[in-house]
C-alpha cells in the first residue's frame, strides 16, 4: 500500500452491543451485578484458602490462583463494556486497545496453564494417591504457578510488542465490546503473517498443548475410576475432580466456538455473546462452581461466618452490659 495514501489512525471506536434504548440500563445494572458478584465470589475463595489452614493444599492454592486470573481478566473487560453500554459506543486509543488485548490475552493464557496444573493435581491425587505429597509438593506447586505467571505474561508481551509496531489506518471502527485480535488486525493495513504465526505458535503453548494434558490426564482418571469396583466409591473419587472438569468443558468449549470456528459463519451477534461466556460468566461461575461442589470449602465459610456472627453477638452484648452500667 502507498504510504503517502494511508491515514494513520489513533483512535478507536468500539461499538459494543447493538439493543434497544428502553433496556440499556437493565443490562447495564444486570453486567455490574455479574461483575460485582465475580469480584466478590472470587475474593471469598481467595480469603477462605488465605484463611484456613485445612485448604493449604495444592489444589486449593492453584484454586485461589485461578480466582486472582479470573478477577484480572473481568476487570480488564468488564468496565469497558459497562461504559459502553451508556454511551452507545466508546472511544479509546490505538495503545489502549492493544493494552486491553494484552492482559486479556495474558490472563486467558494463564488459565489454561493453572487448569493444566489442576487437572495434573486431580491425576496425582487419583492415579498416584501414595506419590502424591511427594509429587505435589509445597515447592513443586510455587514453582509451577511462578512459571505459569511469568510464562504468560512475558510471550504475551512479545507477541503484544510485534502487534503494536503494525500500521493502522482504519476505519476505526471495532464492532465487538473489547479489543480481541481479528478486530485489532482487520485495522491494520500492514502485513500481519508475523504477528498471525506468533498468534498459531501461542495457541499451540497455551491452549492445544495445555488441552491435549488435559485430556490424557482425564483419560488416566477414567480408566482409573472404574477400576474400583462399588459404585459409591467411583462417585467419590469422580466428585473430587467434577468441578474441575466443568469448568474445563465451559472455558474450552467456548474458545473453540470462538478461534476455531471460522468467523465468517458466525454473525457479530454470535460471537459477542461467546465471547462472553468466557469474559464474562466462566470468570463468575468458578467460585459458584468450586464452593457449591465442595464440601470443605461451604464448611470453612461456615465456619468464619458462625464465628463472626458470635464477635458480633459478643459485641453487642458487652456494649449493652457496659452502657447499662454506665448509667447505674
Amino acid at each position: 500500500m502507498d504510504e503517502k495514501n494511508v491515514t494513520v489512525i489513533t483512535v478507536i471506536h468500539l461499538l459494543g452491543f447493538h439493543i434497544a434504548p428502553s433496556i440499556t440500563v437493565l443490562v447495564f445494572f444486570l453486567f455490574l451485578i455479574f461483575y460485582c458478584l465475580t469480584i466478590c465470589g472470587n475474593l471469598l475463595i481467595i480469603t477462605l484458602v488465605s484463611y484456613s489452614k485445612s485448604l493449604h493444599s495444592p489444589m486449593y492454592f492453584l484454586l485461589s490462583q485461578l480466582s486472582v486470573s479470573d478477577i484480572l481478566l473481568t476487570t480488564d473487560v468488564v468496565p469497558t463494556m459497562l461504559y459502553t453500554l451508556l454511551e452507545n459506543s466508546t472511544t479509546v486509543s490505538v495503545s489502549e486497545c492493544i493494552t486491553q488485548f494484552y492482559f486479556f490475552a495474558a490472563t486467558e493464557s494463564l488459565e489454561c496453564l493453572l487448569l493444566t496444573a489442576m487437572s495434573y493435581d486431580r491425576y496425582v491425587a487419583i492415579c498416584k494417591p501414595l506419590h502424591y505429597t511427594m509429587l505435589m509438593n509445597h515447592q513443586f506447586c510455587w514453582i509451577t504457578v511462578i512459571i505459569s505467571w511469568s510464562l504468560s505474561f512475558l510471550a504475551v508481551l512479545i507477541y503484544t510488542l510485534t502487534i503494536s509496531t503494525l500500521q493502522f489506518c482504519g476505519p476505526n471502527i471495532i464492532d465487538h465490546f473489547f479489543c480481541d485480535l481479528d478486530p485489532i488486525l482487520q485495522l491494520s493495513c500492514s502485513d500481519t503473517t508475523i504477528v498471525q504465526l506468533e498468534a498459531m505458535s501461542l495457541s499451540v503453548l497455551f491452549a492445544v498443548i495445555p488441552f491435549f494434558i488435559i485430556i490424557v490426564s482425564y483419560v488416566y482418571i477414567v480408566i482409573t475410576i472404574f477400576e474400583i469396583p462399588s459404585i459409591t466409591g467411583r462417585q467419590k473419587v469422580f466428585s473430587t475432580c467434577s468441578s474441575h472438569l466443568t469448568v474445563v468443558s465451559i472455558f474450552y468449549g467456548t474458545i473453540v466456538c470462538v478461534y476455531l470456528i471460522p468467523s465468517r459463519g458466525q454473525s457479530g451477534d454470535i460471537t459477542k455473546f461467546l465471547s462472553l461466556l468466557y469474559t464474562v460468566a466462566t470468570p463468575l461461575l468458578n467460585p459458584i462452581i468450586y464452593s457449591l461442589r465442595n464440601k470443605e470449602l461451604k464448611q470453612v465459610a461456615g465456619k468464619i461466618s458462625y464465628n463472626f456472627l458470635n464477635l458480633n453477638v459478643k459485641t453487642h452484648i458487652s456494649s449493652f452490659f457496659l452502657s447499662w452500667w454506665c448509667l447505674s
